[in-house]
């Protein structure tokens, strides 16, 4: 089976931002990391390469101070702002990069994996509209796979630092909290309990199998 058949024609991509707080109208997106899962040609599932960028906030963006200190983030820091780009340039950089990758996989639309997924859509969604680049977004607007609910089935966790020790991951607090660091977890993570947890028989693909003998039995 082939990524495309597996997830029908979606590109799973994971997807990490850190803000200035909660609301996604309001606080700014000050990091955001992708990471495409892509599948080898012996099954198995692996992280991509990672697309990502440390972001200046908008004008008139909201920087609560609590989740800067949670964050460890100082938009100020001169090291950071030299390399920080404005939203609009960092999300079509990404979204064109992940345009490659899916029309490689020949997909149709990327889909958002997230732990506690929904947050990062609404972050990316709220900063799609303030750039003006729907047009330009590869991601569904409203699905997900969430990462919370395949760890609490697959380990009876939902904290990403104890579901990747359940998975006999490393993670090291030290760095979560970074995009980049959680993406590549997340995209861990979701990985293994794929690699190790096989498709249930499913009618779906049953049909699929079938259909596909009746074809080559109809073309002798």
């Amino acid at each position: 089976m082939t990524l495309k058949e597996r997830f029908r024609k979606f590109l799973p991509v994971v997807v990490d931002v850190e803000t200035a707080g909660f609301n996604a109208q309001t606080d700014a997106l000050l990091e955001i990391a992708c990471i495409p899962i892509l599948l080898n040609k012996d099954g198995v599932f692996y992280p991509g390469e990672a697309l990502n960028a440390h972001i200046e906030p908008f004008a008139g963006a909201n920087l609560e101070p609590s989740a800067l200190e949670f964050t460890g983030i100082d938009p100020n820091n001169p090291m950071r702002k030299a390399i920080a780009e404005d939203e609009k340039t960092a999300l079509r950089r990404i979204f064109k990069g992940l345009k490659e990758v899916r029309k490689a996989e020949d997909c149709r639309q990327c889909v958002l994996i997230g732990h506690n997924a929904h947050f990062d859509l609404n972050f990316l969604n709220a900063a799609v509209l303030r750039t003006n680049s729907k047009n330009n977004n590869p991601f569904h607007q409203f699905s997900v796979f969430d990462t919370v609910t395949l760890a609490a089935v697959a380990f009876g966790q939902t904290v990403l630092a104890r579901a990747c020790k359940a998975a006999g991951l490393d993670f090291d607090g030290n760095d979560a909290h970074s995009a980049l660091y959680d993406t590549q977890k997340t995209a861990e993570l979701f990985c293994h309990i794929l690699n190790h947890y096989p498709m249930l028989p499913n009618a779906l693909h049953a049909e699929h199998a079938n259909a596909d003998s009746d074809d080559s039995a109809n073309q002798v």
